[in-house]
């Protein structure tokens, strides 16, 4: 084994002619090599295993697949937002669960971290996420506050050099193994007074409820911090810090986003080989034309998909998507992935059905991301926003004074 920095040198699809780089291609077949020889044997058990496969992260780790988007002098790869994608594509291949390593080691609050973070915030945790030894959750989501962000209550109030923190986060990912948690405060009123602090699972007033499952598998824990203080060196973001840990996350989008459409491709491809050997009525399926259809339709969509991720990540400034272009392809692509799931699973029948194949894992795991993340339909709503060049209030109109 060896590690993959020195294939990180390209960032985007080849002007006009739709495909990779000679270094991205090089770089996916070395990735999917990997993933075929170490991960492959063990993907349908770890599939369903809750607890966060630290042995795969620490593998990954010593091949350069953990921080493959950010800066070399952070200690990641100072590779491209398209080789982190493609990273994911090729592990998925091999073990759907283990693309779920490298999107905590390259998207969402990780990235976050390492975009803004201090000096001494990343030698603290970012440098043990990398290593496969840690991994962050992100405290957004609110029992009264979930697609509409904003209006979420946790407060950071004034105490000394530093801050306490009160309120309640749930659905966060990787709650019940993260070391600490990126969470969203309200350091004000209005959107401006929103920012983000670090707080580790040690703080004191830290508290979690009992463990519930997700509809995938995942853990998910409510998290009450109580009085949690916050010192000046774990605040994140201050007042005024929303609009950039939303385009932070925007990053996170992309990595569900591409997840969605692997997961999908990968319930394709099971479904082609037993369409290709299971026979019914002395035929073999695939020699039916209903049969033919659908993988015509899959087809289309996985393929219209991929042109929308990488549209979406060759466009990036900076390594950071635009919000239309991860709008687009989120959406479509976490249908798609869904759709191809789906009809995967129609076309096996009850093996699709059952635990002995990854199909109905996929499908689980991409119900989950048409909602987390954003909804495919506040998704649209940003679309529409991109169409018409204005923006159109979600909240009722106020009454008009008398």
């Amino acid at each position: 084994l060896f590690p993959y920095t020195t294939l990180f040198r390209s960032s985007c699809v080849e002007s006009m002619d739709f495909k990779l780089t000679s270094e991205q291609q090089q770089f996916r077949d070395s990735v999917s090599g990997f993933a075929q020889k170490h991960l492959k044997a063990g993907a349908l058990a770890r599939a369903h295993e809750a607890e966060h496969p630290w042995d795969v992260a620490k593998l990954m780790a010593e091949q350069g697949l953990m921080g493959i988007a950010f800066p070399e002098s952070d200690g990641g790869q100072g590779g491209s937002l398209m080789d982190a994608i493609l990273a994911i594509e090729a592990v998925t291949e091999a073990c759907p669960r283990s693309a779920d390593v490298i999107q905590a080691g390259n998207f969402g609050p990780v990235r976050v971290l390492a975009e803004y973070g201090t000096p001494d915030q990343k030698k603290r945790y970012l440098d043990k996420i990398l290593r496969g030894e840690s991994v962050i959750c992100v405290g957004m989501t609110e029992p009264e506050a979930g697609s509409a962000v904003t209006d979420l209550t946790t407060s950071a109030t004034p105490d000394g050099e530093g801050y306490r923190v009160n309120g309640v986060k749930v659905f966060q990912t990787h709650a019940t193994s993260a070391e600490v948690m990126l969470t969203y405060v309200r350091f004000g009123p209005g959107v401006g007074g929103i920012g983000s602090v670090l707080i580790p699972r040690t703080a004191e007033g830290f508290k979690q409820g009992k463990a519930a499952k997700f509809f995938n598998g995942e853990e998910w824990v409510q998290t009450y911090l109580d009085n949690v203080y916050v010192g000046p060196e774990n605040v994140l973001l201050k007042e005024g810090g929303f609009k950039k840990q939303i385009a932070g996350f925007n990053v996170e989008r992309i990595g569900n986003t591409a997840r969605s459409l692997a997961f999908g491709r990968y319930a394709y491809n099971v479904a082609r080989e037993w369409a290709m050997t299971r026979k019914q009525f002395g035929r073999l399926l695939c020699e039916f034309q209903g049969i033919q259809w659908k993988f015509a339709d899959m087809k289309m969509k996985l393929d219209a998909g991929q042109l929308l991720i990488y549209r979406a990540a060759a466009n990036a400034v900076n390594g950071i998507p635009s919000a239309e272009d991860t709008a687009i392809a989120k959406a479509f692509c976490n249908q798609a992935g869904f759709d191809c799931c789906n009809e995967a699973m129609q076309i096996m029948g009850g093996m699709g059905y059952t635990e002995e194949t990854l199909v109905e894992y996929c499908f689980r795991k991409c119900r989950g991301w048409m909602i987390a993340g954003g909804s495919i339909e506040i998704l649209k709503n940003r679309i529409a926003e991109g169409v018409f060049e204005r923006s159109f209030s979600q909240r009722p109109a106020k009454p008009l004074k008398s």
